[in-house]
């Protein structure tokens, strides 16, 4: 029996896409970028049903690529040229298990919605923190594969920091599950450490038990209008200094990343803001608390903090009409970005003070090589991960600029480099950055992930081409 056929028996043959037109869908990232095929897209509804795919696939020697809300940025979840692949989709395990109000934790399977999650946690009155701009998409899977980060990482950290537990599919096919709900547990090695952020290249995520927090009741947005990079990272650390855990987030934004949101999403723009646009940056910091007064009380030390110290205030957003609307100038530069055409991207990370020398030094060293270029750079200052993307506004000269991304991306990760940063902040490696990561890797690291690979996938089936060459 074929391997279609054996897929088709196991999930229903409406499970079992193979169809050019029914597999479309699945077979290019959300940029664009990449464009692979299959020999079948497969929709599990349950994880015994992706327990038998992966056995079934292992035992005919045919490729896995997992696959969640198809949102991320670097071809993770898009198989190759070859057509030799099953594309597994998790997006139909969407299912919330369980949720514990008391001691605030959830457990959902992989192809459930960030969005879905957050309103599972509010129905009791909990809050699932992580944020991002396609969270209508983004699968919790695929944010436990990528160890995505999101807008609120400044108060409840990366995914893996909000990961209590994992269920997983091995690559031989057999079911590894600790969805424990503990936030203490030292019985060894902490195994799903593993598989977080592995981007299906070790198993492929099937649940898991995440960590919720109380719903904020009061919240305020800052907007700030600032001359340069330099003064937007002093500012943050004002803000730092007076609301401390309270605040949940600070984005960066460059005049020219907002012009793209002006031209493509101009309904985002909200007039209050748009009064005070900036020439250089616009900061975002929004703070939350417990109460109304409390909030209040850490408004006004800030404005004190600010009048001592002779900056401006900001404008500062207290309903939630006006904060919606100047979160979806942030959520939307994705979007914008897309419509205005492809472009190199960059998702680096760097310690917050060196910032503004990263804006200088890659700027300069960019335009020296490639002059005119255009720099759309914006990010989670509050954890120094900055979006660091190039594009000339000319499409026929912009066709030409990806043609060498190899020299511009050498250019961005030598400044990154000597400034101690990370090539990869929060978007994964997938099938962009692989050679960039054997490169720049720290000494022994590449090493013992082969070995990691090699044990647990020996016959490199699980996501071949990402993360590891």
């Amino acid at each position: 029996m074929s391997l279609i056929a054996q897929l088709q028996q196991c999930l229903g043959a409406d499970q079992v896409l193979i169809s050019p037109d029914a597999q479309a869908p699945y077979l290019k990232d959300w940029r664009g970028r990449y464009q692979g095929h299959a020999q079948a897209v497969v929709l599990p509804t349950t994880t015994a049903a992706v327990a038998e795919v992966v056995r079934l696939c292992v035992a005919a020697g045919v490729p896995i690529v997992p696959q969640g809300g198809n949102t991320g940025l670097c071809g993770g979840a898009t198989p190759d040229g070859s057509g030799n692949a099953v594309v597994v989709v998790m997006t139909q395990l969407n299912r919330i298990r369980s949720i514990d109000p008391v001691n605030f934790s959830v457990t959902a399977e992989a192809g459930i919605t960030l969005d879905q999650l957050k309103d599972a946690a509010a129905s009791v009155d909990r809050l699932y923190p992580l944020t991002l701009g396609a969270g209508h998409l983004t699968t919790l899977g695929g944010t436990l594969a990528t160890n995505a980060g999101g807008l609120q990482v400044l108060r409840y950290g990366m995914t893996r920091d909000l990961c209590l537990g994992l269920e997983v599919v091995l690559p031989d096919g057999t079911i590894w599950s600790k969805l424990s709900a503990l936030r203490k547990d030292n019985t060894g090695y902490d195994l799903k450490q593993l598989f977080i952020g592995a981007e299906g290249t070790l198993g492929l995520i099937t649940a898991a038990t995440m960590k919720l927090y109380p719903l904020p009741a009061a919240r305020a947005l800052i907007w700030l209008d600032l001359p340069d990079a330099a003064t937007a990272v002093s500012r943050h650390a004002l803000a730092q200094t007076i609301f401390a855990g309270a605040q949940t987030a600070s984005e960066l934004i460059s005049a020219t990343t907002l012009s793209l949101v002006r031209k493509h999403l101009p309904e985002a723009v909200l007039s209050a803001v748009a009064g005070n646009w900036p020439e250089a940056w616009g900061l975002m910091i929004e703070v939350s608390a417990h109460d109304a007064d409390f909030l209040q009380a850490l408004l006004d030390a800030w404005q004190k903090a600010c009048v001592g110290a002779g900056v401006g205030v900001g404008y500062i957003a207290t309903t939630p009409a006006d904060q919606a609307q100047i979160w979806a100038i942030r959520k939307g530069l994705a979007e914008s970005q897309k419509r205005e055409g492809l472009s190199i991207k960059h998702d680096v990370g760097l310690p917050i003070s060196q910032i503004p020398r990263f804006l200088d030094d890659a700027s300069a060293a960019l335009e020296k090589r490639f002059p005119g270029i255009r720099i759309v750079a914006f990010g989670h200052i509050g954890d120094g991960n900055l979006h660091f993307n190039l594009s000339y506004a000319d499409p026929v000269k912009n066709a030409g600029l990806m043609e060498q991304s190899q020299t511009a991306n050498a250019v961005v990760y030598d400044v990154v480099d000597r400034l101690d940063g990370s090539i990869a902040a929060e978007h994964g490696i997938g099938q962009l950055k692989p050679e960039w990561l054997a490169q720049h890797a720290p000494e022994g690291s590449m090493a013992l992930m082969h070995q990691i690979k090699n044990a647990l996938d020996p016959q490199g089936l699980m996501n071949p081409g990402k993360v590891l060459v």
